[in-house]
């Protein structure tokens, strides 16, 4: 929601772009079924 709001504003909003692209790595290696947590292992690890 927040992304969308941005462009229609003009907002830039690059860490909230940023931490998208990591939930998508996230849920894109696990099917969708991990929660938060699994973007802070996912984030120890690399």
């Amino acid at each position: 929601m927040c992304l969308d709001v941005g462009e229609k504003t003009g907002a830039r909003l690059p860490l909230t772009a940023l931490v998208n692209q990591f939930y998508k790595h996230v849920q894109a290696r696990a099917s969708g079924r991990w929660d938060t947590s699994a973007l802070i292992q996912l984030l120890q690890k690399d």
